[in-house]
């Protein structure tokens, strides 16, 4: 391939050029949509990586500063973030090695552990977020009202995707 070839681009070609016309935007969506995922989770990890933390990391971190008591039960940090609970677990383990939270006995159920942040997790999050915040988030790359229009969009294919996934026949 030349320099200059947009290799999705070419995908989509190959795919009309065998006959495959019906299914080339569908797969030129998904590559599309999977390579804009690898594009924000660089930059993402670009601005997490001097702050030693990973993206699955900072999620459990803002999760827990958002709630009242900073402290949530293992199940539902998993629920919330739509995850493996060996993610959480890998999450958790980690940012109680570093400090950033602690893993508690439930007051009210033994079966059940919570996961607290403590200080520096709170004081780390923070600047995490304003740092993904002025770097990332506030720079998508759309504007404003292609941004909502996107948001939209997204959502119905989300939505979709979640309901056919939870479909036993689909």
């Amino acid at each position: 391939m030349s320099e200059g070839l947009d290799p999705i681009d070419e995908s989509r070609r190959q795919w009309m050029l065998r006959g495959w016309d019906d299914a080339a935007e569908g797969m030129t969506l998904v590559i599309s949509v999977m390579r804009v995922h690898q594009l924000f989770l660089a930059r993402v990890d670009r601005v997490l990586r001097p702050l030693s933390l990973t993206f699955s990391r900072y999620e459990v971190l803002a999760l827990l500063s958002f709630t009242r008591r900073g402290s949530l039960p293992m199940n539902k940090i998993t629920k919330r973030l739509q995850v493996h609970a060996t993610s959480t677990t890998n999450s958790v383990d980690r940012l109680e090695a570093a400090g950033l939270a602690r893993r508690l006995p439930h007051p009210e159920d033994g079966r059940t552990t919570l996961v607290e942040i403590t200080e520096s997790g709170r004081e780390l999050v923070a600047r995490a977020t304003d740092a993904l915040n002025s770097q990332v988030f506030r720079q998508a790359g759309l504007a404003p009202e292609q941004v909502r229009d996107m948001l939209a969009s997204v959502s119905q294919l989300r939505a979709f995707l979640e309901e056919s996934t939870s479909d036993p026949a689909g």
